[in-house]
């Protein structure tokens, strides 16, 4: 095999002779000396160690004899490095490609390394060696190891070799690769590399990036609470600059919603940072309800008062994503109690958050626009009072369609469709009072998708859990229709973009066995119905398999070879190879 492909440049350690600083032998003996380099030679393979150069110096310094140098390391020698190399040039031989047998190699001994880790014997390269070792900058030029030294660092993060192992990659340019990685929420320099890295993959590729990624973003961020305070420092100072993105904002959205869930203090930070300070009252009675996560009359009333006088706080301080969710399910989850008298005062702060818009220029309010806060405002209050209806069933909801179709394309009222369907749907009473095989609740998420892009992952979500529900209440046939009804929610889902998601679901039921398999041919007949070539690889990827399963469409194939899976298993084969 050639040396380049493994030789002693990838499976053998570096022989170059360090440069020799001070003697450490200086004050010791001799025989103590020789009696150290003797263990040493007798070791297995040692001829192979970096340091035999430097050990054979010492012994013959110390007045050693080279017979017993020769005889020690020649009998304990084992080859174990070219055995591997001639192992690996016979499987080549044999016909195994040869990029298969270096990744064999490489595989084996990553999980070596992996099982015999020792922390205190890598720190002993820095604590008692001359520098950064040669072999370890080549190993982090090959992202076979950098992943390996990710998961080392997992395991052990206060290993001294490790962390800056980690900082030698992030100096080298792969900052990219280690956000997940806790050891890089160490240092301050690492830190901000990768999330100057990570910030700018979610700015440039979107949307589905966000989704793609965010958990891993938020997960590094949320490491600690100086790596959550200074990303939120400079992603609130990034949103504040005149090009600030409504992206920059998201991503502090999401930040804050991901380290609410794993502790306290997470408000109080972000109220500082979109200058709460200056407006105590309304930083107090955002604290309270955010805090308690319940809404009440009188901090309610607080805001109210401010946000309705000629020079309100900042908007931002009611956009929190949580504080508006507060809003959302107390005007729109059925049997909600509000107090009537302060009913249009919750009905003023969510329709001003949602649909205020202002301008600010070195810290002073220079415009804001309130003309959509009439209509909505009035769409807000005709939708709640359709939600708040008790016993409302399929014939009563009818009439009503026309106002909710009316008014859901507000984005504020959309969402809070979404949160009372969940209510009604998610309701087992809801079952005895319906009529209909396409219950009206469903059929008005298919509208909030027509009209509302960004709402199609909260809407998927929604069926989702519908879908795996038991429904026990429900006789087994009842239970197949209702679940085709969500289904079919999730195949008009599919027709306006959000193809991958429920693909990906839909696979997941196939190998979990968690659906039965008429839902799934089902589904399938419905996709087939709709979709035309040319499909993309991503599409073709996860959606033969669920083609090729004979329990799931040998009953809709033909002798003929005609019908839709036939059709679309030959356009797969001609077009895709597959």
């Amino acid at each position: 095999m050639e040396d380049e492909e493994y030789g002693d440049s990838d499976y053998e350690q570096n022989e170059t002779v360090p440069e020799e600083e001070e003697d450490p032998d200086e004050f010791k003996d001799d025989e103590i000396i020789q009696k150290e380099c003797l263990e040493s030679f007798g070791s297995k393979d040692y001829i192979m160690e970096p340091g035999v150069f430097k050990d054979l110096k010492r012994y013959f310094k110390a007045g050693g004899t080279p017979e017993q140098v020769v005889v020690l390391l020649s009998e304990n020698y084992t080859a174990l490095a070219q055995t591997v190399n001639l192992f690996a040039e016979w499987l080549i031989f044999t016909g195994v490609n040869p990029t298969e047998v270096q990744q064999m190699v490489e595989d084996h001994l990553k999980r070596l390394i992996l099982k015999h880790f020792d922390p205190k014997k890598a720190d002993m390269i820095f604590t008692e060696g001359e520098g950064t070792p040669a072999w370890l900058e080549s190993m982090i030029q090959h992202r076979t190891w950098r992943v390996l030294f990710y998961k080392l660092a997992e395991t052990y993060p206060d290993c001294l070799m490790l962390n800056f192992t980690i900082k030698l990659i992030s100096d080298a340019g792969h900052q990219g690769e280690i956000g997940s990685v806790s050891t890089a929420c160490h240092e301050i320099g690492v830190f901000s590399k990768v999330l100057q890295t990570s910030f700018n993959q979610l700015l440039e590729g979107g949307e589905e990036a966000i989704i793609q990624h965010i958990d891993e973003f938020s997960k590094m961020v949320c490491y600690g609470e100086h790596t959550f305070m200074y990303a939120q420092v400079i992603l609130s100072l990034l949103a504040q600059e005149e090009g600030g993105t409504s992206i920059t904002r998201r991503l502090c959205q999401e930040v804050q919603r991901a380290g609410k869930s794993k502790g306290e203090g997470v408000t109080q930070i972000t109220l500082v940072l979109s200058a709460a300070a200056l407006y105590p009252r309304a930083c107090q009675a955002l604290v309270s309800m955010v805090g308690r996560q319940a809404l009440n009359p009188a901090d309610v009333t607080v805001l109210h008062k401010m946000y309705s006088s000629n020079d309100p706080p900042p908007i931002e301080l009611i956009r929190m994503p949580q504080l508006l969710c507060l809003f959302i399910k107390s005007l729109f989850k059925p049997g909600a109690v509000i107090n009537p008298d302060h009913k249009h005062k919750y009905i003023f702060l969510l329709s001003f958050a949602t649909c205020a818009h202002e301008t600010w220029k070195k810290g002073k309010r220079i415009s804001m626009i309130k003309d959509e806060m009439k209509t909505t405002t009035q769409a807000i209050e005709k939708v709640h009072s359709i939600c708040q209806k008790q016993d409302k069933g399929g014939t009563e909801l009818l009439a009503e369609l026309d106002v909710i179709f009316k008014h859901i394309r507000y984005p504020v009222v959309a969402m809070g469709v979404i949160c009372w369907v969940e209510e009604v749907v998610s309701d087992p009473v809801y079952f005895q009072r319906m009529t209909d095989t396409t219950p009206l609740h469903l059929i008005l998420l298919d509208e909030v998708i027509n009209c509302h892009q960004l709402m199609h992952k909260e809407v998927l979500d929604l069926l989702i859990r519908l879908f795996q529900d038991p429904y026990p209440q429900l006789d087994v046939l009842l239970q197949m229709e209702f679940k085709k009804t969500i289904l079919d929610r999730m195949v008009h889902l599919l027709s306006k973009g959000d193809v991958i998601p429920i693909i990906e679901f839909m696979v997941n039921c196939v190998n979990t066995q968690a659906a039965d398999i008429s839902l799934i041919r089902y589904f399938v007949m419905e996709v087939l119905d709709i979709i035309t070539p040319p499909y993309s690889s991503d599409f073709v990827q996860l959606f033969l398999p669920i083609i090729t399963n004979e329990d799931i469409t040998g009953s809709l194939r033909n002798e003929e070879g005609n019908d839709s899976v036939s059709l679309f298993l030959a356009h797969c084969q001609s077009e895709h190879g597959r």
